[in-house]
């Protein structure tokens, strides 16, 4: 009897290549990709910055014009029937075009109506979709003032308003908080076991990888691998370990291991550094690092991302910071015009920064209710929480944008009631979205901040000089900011925000978006500056940035619902059940506690 034949993929991609610029110089986005996916599954597709994935789906959304290959789309050829494949998908792109003057219900109706959905269908298809996205309760709100999980919930909705039957999603939880992360998903599961979706996601947070059928890594326009999600992470297994040391700091032992023969990763995981290590490589020894230390190694099991960096670092790949030197633990970078500051004060001393019983109010909404908090020399604090928990507003105060309403709030030893512009003259900071001169080139920008922080020469030109090498933005100074790679972008508004040695650096959501690649290189980074002396404080949705903090407070409805370290936060939620709870799983944990008694 004839073995039955597998049933058709509901994509199929067959040498996919395209490029970009001018026949003389031509710049490739996708060389010879193949590829497929199965119907009713999710298929992941990741790799870094610039590697091809928002091309590849924009061509599979008929968005571009194919240059070579073939695309099928459901057994529609995308090439020769574009409109035949565009009829049986939804595509939701990265910035999601809500109309932010419209409301929740208006947006869907227009939605619907550009879609085609007749009204008669459309009234059960909206209440359906306001049931999966819990958006009932806001039909009548602006979707200007929603927040950022919640604009991703309608963006998504919007997306649904005709079912299709592939469904293609770029970053979609790009600047979504956990928990939000985790509704989004909730949904996306639902649709593929209920409606039998195929849905092909491209995603910066490898945990999300993690929960597909298969993934695709993408790197410089090449198919890298090509895998299921276990799979993928057994390359690394008998190669991830534990560490820490007796003696030395976990940046300062981060540092170290990094730059240690044989090791390819090194993160900071609470108190411990998490390391990968290369095929065949020993574990690094104490006497390789220090003399006289004691190092504490523990073998543990590989995660998806272990194999992410490793594969990537040894498929010929050079990430970010392998193409810079890095700073020094002292914040020294190559040359007498690298950043330097004061050594760390003693716990003692006052406070850098400095919160008590901080409150603002917007009319009748209570935003921030009287927080507190103190951040002292050359530490990592982390504010934590939901969308709309309190902390850009919380970061504008801070900053001296934004008057609080009541408390006290000081910064660099200044009172922000009285004297604002001296303690911003003492601050660098960087914004969630990429806010410089889009027009400007890279080098104009640089040359713009300079003059804004009152650099004088030959000052102003040796900083400029420094953040152009440093950040190995030379071969780009001449580039126009806006048309720049993610990570580039990170590293020039970074560069922009430590133009004027700053004391204190404010960091928002400061690597949405990116690949772990670049994550690796502003982090290391950020621990340099903060080992000589900068205090840092950061806001992150990024879970496993939270860990590189010191100390961290979680808030909630604008309150501080729980503060303390990394290791801290997370006992406080383990259970003989769970007993090595993430950091992710204790953020969400802490907020639900919290939430059962509002509701109630």
């Amino acid at each position: 009897m004839a073995a039955a034949a597998e049933p058709r993929p509901a994509l199929r991609l067959e040498n996919v290549s395209h490029q970009f610029g001018s026949h003389a110089h031509p710049e490739t986005a996708l060389a010879g990709v193949s590829a497929s996916a199965a119907a009713g599954t999710v298929t992941g597709l990741i790799g870094p910055d610039g590697a091809g994935k928002t091309t590849l789906l924009r061509l599979v959304a008929g968005l571009l014009r194919l240059q070579s290959g073939r695309i099928e789309v459901l057994g529609e050829d995308v090439a020769g029937n574009p409109d035949g494949a565009r009829a049986r998908l939804g595509y939701m792109p990265q910035r999601f075009g809500l109309y932010e003057d419209l409301t929740v219900r208006e947006n869907l109706e227009l939605y619907a109506k550009v879609q085609n959905v007749p009204p008669q269908a459309w009234t059960a298809r909206g209440s359906e979709l306001m049931h999966m996205t819990g958006l009932a309760p806001f039909l009548g709100r602006l979707s200007g003032r929603l927040s950022g999980g919640m604009k991703q919930k309608l963006g998504l909705a919007c997306t649904l308003v005709r079912i299709p039957e592939l469904l293609l999603l770029d970053e979609p939880t790009v600047g979504v908080d956990p928990v939000s992360r985790r509704e989004l998903w909730a949904i996306i599961d639902h649709l593929v076991r209920t409606e039998g979706l195929t849905v092909l996601v491209s995603t910066s947070y490898l945990d999300e990888a993690e929960r597909c059928e298969r993934v695709l890594l993408l790197h410089e326009g090449r198919l890298v691998s090509a895998t299921d999600p276990s799979e993928f992470a057994a390359q690394t297994s008998g190669r991830s370990f534990q560490v820490s040391a007796e003696g030395m700091g976990k940046r300062r032992l981060q540092a170290e291991l990094a730059q240690t023969p044989g090791v390819l990763d090194a993160t900071i995981q609470g108190s411990f550094v998490r390391i990968v290590t290369a095929v065949g490589a020993p574990p690094p020894s104490a006497s390789a690092l220090a003399p006289g230390l004691t190092l504490n190694i523990t073998q543990v099991p590989p995660r998806f991302e272990d194999s992410f960096v490793a594969l990537l670092k040894t498929d010929g790949a050079v990430s970010l910071a392998a193409q810079t030197p890095a700073p020094s633990a002292s914040g020294d970078a190559a040359g007498p015009t690298a950043h330097r500051t004061a050594p760390p004060a003693a716990a003692e001393e006052e406070p850098v920064i400095l919160a008590a019983q901080l409150t603002r109010r917007f009319g009748d909404f209570l935003a921030v209710d009287a927080i507190s908090f103190a951040v002292r020399r050359g530490e990592i604090f982390g504010l934590l929480g939901a969308n709309g928990a309190g902390k850009s507003t919380t970061f504008r105060m801070l900053c001296g944008l934004l008057p609080a309403t009541s408390g006290t709030l000081r910064v660099a030893g200044y009172d922000l009631r009285r004297a604002a512009a001296s303690a911003r003259a003492r601050i660098g900071y960087m914004a969630q979205k990429f806010s410089l001169y889009g027009d400007l080139s890279v080098l104009e920008n640089l040359r713009f901040f300079a003059s804004a922080y009152r650099l004088r020469d030959p000052q102003r030109r040796a900083r400029i000089d420094w953040a152009l090498e440093e950040f190995a933005l030379g071969a780009h100074a001449a580039a126009v900011s806006r048309e720049l790679p993610l990570g580039y972008k990170q590293r020039l508004a970074l560069a922009c925000a430590l133009m004027h040695e700053p004391q204190i650096l404010f960091l928002d959501e400061p690597t949405s978006g990116v690949d772990p690649l670049a994550r690796r290189e502003f982090w290391r980074r950020i621990n340099a500056l903060a080992e000589s002396g900068v205090t840092v404080l950061v806001t992150t949705h990024f879970m496993e940035e939270a860990e590189y903090c010191d100390r961290l407070a979680v808030l909630a409805q604008g309150k501080v619902l729980a503060s303390g370290d990394p290791d801290s936060l997370k006992a406080r939620v383990r259970t003989a059940d769970h007993p090595q709870p993430t950091m992710e799983d204790a953020f969400i944990a802490l907020l639900e506690a919290a939430a059962q008694p509002h509701a109630a």
